[in-house]
């Protein structure tokens, strides 16, 4: 146990102060090229009846039932038109539509509500999948880079988040000094990773570490929660016993007074005792909250309600059909887009379908086509919240400025990630639930209740203290430092010492004793 606290103390230390190269919002918009729509292009209703066939298959070859996948069954009418009947209820698992370029191929990038992405073709509506060829080219538009050398393609890398939604993963090197790597998904094109030989390093020496991801790679990842549950359970139960006994055999001399014999302010003669002891006292509690909030963090027993609202609760926010527009709407030269404009996205509540601009600096804008609402107003968002919590009265609602104590920016996400403003609409229900939903989008950004709040308390707050003015002032980097310095120091005297105790307690063989006698005797001779 001690070995695994100083596993966890040093691998939350490289998490804290290093993180991982992850590829936020900001850089994607950064690196998209310009979208200038083309006469000719597919509207979403005529890529998705042009794909669904092949969509069904890729959902039953990945090993999941074809019938629950988008689009099984036909989806859209035909010519793109909407029916509604089987094509309706086909598509009604749409969750996010973008219409980007992959290098100069326009694309209809979709998400189903069950997580799974797929790339379809706004020219033929075939469903894409990049070969390392095309996704070379991609690589290469991102770094800049005249030539990549093809590595490999996997289903997983380590530090990629969402693999199983983007996998397979094609990687390539650049050659250069830093061993720089790139990865592109062959789903969506999609670049998953930008590393260099240091920061996959990192990597391993933290979220690979720390929250047991090598059991993956032996094959055991079903049990990896169960195992982080447990070995946090009995870390906190450590850290708390450690700090009573402490506590118990201190006899504090205040101002330097001394309490024990030869005049020392502490139990312990040894060095490693007197170390871990100090640790302990000082810093004990912390590595206890800690450790103990990594158990909760495991929500075990499903003590906690999900962090996320369900599909079906999602299903009734965004409403049962897709709105005319979505099969409709044809892309065009006439729209006359800026230069700065990457992507267009669907948007739907209800019966209401907005279309939304996006360009690099992630500006978003209202465009005005057939069928489309120039925003969403709040009695739109209150009405899909209705729909969410369905009996449930609204007891308030709110549009916050600025950030509160349950949903805000972490040290590494931005604007783009967590916007604001946002509309916050309270429910009169026994949980106390509240939605958190983008006034310019319709998005469900975050959903808490009672249970969930008491969970980012016991877990988020006390793991890392991202509460109020603290989570972004620069005080928070020392207090963390001086912190999860005092754990590895405690754990790291606390393995010395087991190590010590364990080596005292194994049996020596009589010869081994003997010899060691002999050297002994011959050494004071």
């Amino acid at each position: 146990m001690a070995l695994f606290m100083l596993v966890w103390f040093s691998t939350g230390f490289s998490i804290t102060f290093i993180g991982s190269p992850t590829i936020d919002r900001a850089q994607r918009l950064a690196h998209a090229p310009a979208l200038l729509p083309q006469d000719g292009w597919l509207s979403l209703g005529e890529a998705l009846s042009a794909s669904a066939a092949a969509r069904a298959q890729a959902v039953k070859a990945s090993g999941e039932a074809a019938g629950g996948g988008m689009g099984h069954g036909g989806g859209m009418g035909g010519g793109g038109r909407h029916e509604h009947g089987g094509g309706a209820k086909a598509e009604s698992g749409l969750a996010d539509a973008r219409l980007l370029r992959l290098g100069e191929e326009p694309i209809w990038l979709i998400e189903d509500d069950a997580g799974r992405r797929f790339a379809l073709s706004a020219t033929n509506g075939a469903l894409v999948e990049l070969d390392p060829q095309a996704a070379e080219r991609i690589a290469r538009d991102w770094l800049g880079a005249p030539s990549l050398l093809y590595l490999d393609t996997v289903d997983a890398a380590v530090g990629v988040r969402n693999a199983e939604s983007l996998k397979p993963l094609h990687r390539f090197a650049t050659g250069d000094a830093a061993g720089t790597q790139i990865i592109v998904s062959a789903r969506t094109g999609e670049v998953a990773q930008v590393s260099t030989r240091v920061e996959r390093a990192f990597i391993y020496a933290g979220n690979w570490l720390h929250l047991f991801r090598w059991l993956d790679v032996l094959g055991a990842g079903d049990y990896r929660r169960d195992a982080l549950t447990y070995v946090g359970f009995f870390a906190a139960i450590g850290a708390f016993s450690g700090i009573v006994i402490g506590w118990i055999k201190w006899k504090p001399g205040f101002f330097g007074r001394p309490t024990y014999a030869r005049g020392r302010t502490q139990p312990y003669r040894e060095t490693w005792p007197k170390y871990h002891f100090w640790a302990g006292l000082i810093g004990g509690t912390f590595a206890f909250f800690w450790a103990a909030s990594g158990f909760l963090s495991t929500n075990p027993g499903q003590i906690f309600s999900q962090a996320t609202a369900s599909r079906e609760e999602l299903a009734r926010y965004r409403g049962a059909a897709l709105p005319q527009a979505f099969a409709d709407w044809r892309p065009t030269a006439a729209l006359g887009l800026a230069a700065d404009v990457v992507e267009l996205s669907w948007s739907r509540l209800g019966e209401e379908a907005l279309l939304l601009a996006q360009s690099r600096d992630g500006a978003r804008r209202a465009v005005a086509v057939p069928g489309a609402v120039a925003g969403l107003g709040e009695q739109s968002l209150l009405a899909a919240a209705t729909r969410l919590k369905e009996g449930v009265a609204i007891a308030g609602a709110e549009t916050l400025a600025d950030y509160d104590s349950y949903y805000f920016a972490n040290h590494r996400q931005t604007a783009l990630d967590k916007p604001l403003p946002v509309l916050r609409v309270d429910f009169a229900d026994a949980e106390h639930t509240s939605l958190y939903v983008d006034p310019t989008d319709g998005r469900l950004l975050a959903k808490f209740d009672t249970s969930r709040r008491v969970y980012r308390w016991v877990y988020s707050a006390v793991h890392h203290w991202d509460f109020g003015w603290f989570r972004n002032h620069w005080l928070w980097w020392g207090w963390m430092g001086v912190w999860v310095s005092f754990g590895v120091a405690l754990s790291a005297s606390a393995v010395v010492l087991a190590w010590r105790r364990l080596r005292r307690s194994i049996p020596v063989p009589q010869a081994a004793s003997g010899e060691r006698r002999a050297r002994r005797a011959t050494q004071t001779a």
